[in-house]
């Protein structure tokens, strides 16, 4: 990069980075990683097929960002690319939104139409007495026995007690912090900034690692598995997207620490560290509709 792009521009101009691998490089490790995916699915190789692709991937991120922290540093972005990147992180996050918004949909769609349905609400002739007779329209149910449903004696509902409470005050005590962070951030306070951070992201994977303990109890001694029917689906299709999603706030909560450790970020310019704040706060909000839609009502 040319000693012109390295100064940072007035407000009417806008940086254009060039002669950027990363975009290129980001479709080879995308298409790398559905080979993986095809091979997998279609029994011409072992998981380790996903390797290539992941590996690319990460490199990816690590690469790419470092390139786009490097010229953040250096001063080159002004407030119009500071926008750009406000505007882009709000759509992603709505983004996120109508991602989970489909599968809270999907749970709501199972438990208060079609299950009532199947049990004979509505034309009994067809939903009940003819198609599935005996079944009976109670939550939670794996379906009737005719398309592989099992009684519900063979696996236990999951309780709102226990560790899905203890991960909902972990949660809530993170965005807590991360709100204390962030104010000690604006203060000029590098210490506490620290402080508050790191403890943020360690109640971020505390809670996966709660999860995964949870995990393991379901499917070894509570009987309850993705393949568990309609509440087994929506259960872990709808927790473990929510898992993925706080252990990718919690990397990057890692790294926006390192990043304080290293000096970055002023209380006026801080749009990353801010970014990384509304997407774990949007990680609270989704779990607290976990919590009481899937676990407790």
């Amino acid at each position: 990069m040319t000693d012109a792009h390295a100064q940072a521009p007035d407000n009417s101009q806008y940086y254009i980075p060039h002669h950027s691998p990363w975009p290129i490089y980001a479709s080879v490790s995308l298409f790398t990683v559905m080979l993986g995916a095809i091979a997998f699915l279609n029994d011409w190789a072992s998981a380790w097929s996903f390797v290539p692709g992941a590996v690319l991937l990460a490199s990816l991120f690590f690469l790419w960002f470092g390139t786009v922290i490097d010229e953040n540093q250096r001063g080159i972005f002004n407030q119009q690319v500071d926008r750009s990147f406000r505007m882009g992180m709000m759509w992603f996050i709505f983004s996120e939104v109508m991602f989970f918004g489909a599968f809270f949909g999907a749970l709501f769609y199972a438990r208060v139409l079609s299950v009532p349905w199947l049990g004979g609400e509505g034309v009994k002739v067809f939903t009940n007495y003819i198609l599935w007779p005996h079944f009976e329209p109670a939550w939670p149910t794996n379906g009737p026995g005719h398309v592989g449903g099992r009684p519900d004696s063979t696996f236990n509902v999951m309780n709102p007690l226990g560790i899905p409470a203890l991960n909902t005050a972990i949660l809530l005590t993170s965005g807590f912090t991360v709100t204390m962070a962030h104010h000690a951030l604006r203060a000029g306070k590098r210490t506490p900034l620290a402080v508050w951070l790191g403890l943020t992201f360690l109640l971020g994977f505390t809670f996966v690692g709660f999860q995964a303990h949870e995990y393991g109890e379901a499917y070894r001694d509570m009987g309850l598995k993705l393949s568990t029917g309609i509440y087994g689906s929506t259960f872990f299709m709808l927790t473990g997207f929510h898992g993925l999603h706080v252990t990718i706030g919690a990397i990057m909560l890692t790294v926006i620490w390192l990043r304080v450790l290293r000096g970055h970020f002023t209380p006026q310019r801080h749009f990353a560290f801010e970014a990384v704040a509304w997407y774990w706060h949007f990680v609270d909000v989704v779990w607290l509709g976990l919590f009481i839609f899937v676990y407790w009502l």
